[in-house]
């Protein structure tokens, strides 16, 4: 089944790719816009972003929106993980706010809202997940993006950031892999009513 994914980022067309494998993913093209993300939640954020694609190309769509949530910082920065340390941080400036504001140890939480907007059968689905680890003392690692270097999952290999694991390894135990395979159990459970509806 063809997907279009409401991004025009090749990086996250690659990963979702490869966790929907029975799935042709592709990108948004570059004429349609997405909406800002102002939502107050992961769900609401995803939900704008597909349905704006979804009506602009008449296909099926999704859409995702995730982030990283402190238990010292009651949650934060959550919807706001990508632009923690300024509207326009990199990466690495905004792990290094959470490093400072967070002691090393703290539980943390990986978060995704994966949605799936159908406007052929006026359908809409959301599958959230969470991975649970804690913060590690200083970065290490060069795989994954984002607060992946300093984030130590419950799930997996003892002493091993996100960074340091393989995408296998990563997509096994992922908020993003849990919730691709939630929405892969409910599209094969469903495709033949998709098809036919």
């Amino acid at each position: 089944m063809r997907l279009l994914l409401a991004t025009h980022n090749e990086h996250k067309r690659r990963e979702l790719a490869r966790l929907l494998p029975e799935h042709e993913i592709a990108l948004l093209p570059d004429a349609v816009e997405l909406p800002p993300e102002d939502g107050e939640t992961f769900a609401e954020n995803a939900l704008g972003k597909a349905r704006a694609a979804a009506r602009a190309t008449a296909e099926a769509t999704i859409a995702d929106d995730s982030g990283i949530a402190a238990a010292a910082l009651r949650g934060a920065p959550g919807i706001r993980s990508a632009r923690y340390a300024g509207e326009h941080a990199s990466d690495e400036q905004n792990l290094a706010k959470l490093l400072a504001e967070v002691p090393a140890g703290d539980v943390l939480e990986y978060i995704c809202a994966l949605v799936y907007v159908d406007p052929r059968h006026d359908l809409e689905r959301v599958f959230q997940e969470r991975c649970r680890g804690t913060l590690a003392a200083q970065p290490r690692g060069a795989g994954g993006f984002g607060y992946d270097p300093a984030f130590l999952p419950d799930d997996g290999p003892a002493g091993l950031t996100m960074a340091e694991l393989s995408d296998a390894q990563k997509d096994a135990i992922s908020h993003r892999g849990r919730a691709a395979r939630a929405l892969a159990q409910w599209l094969r459970a469903d495709a033949q009513t998709l098809r036919t509806g």
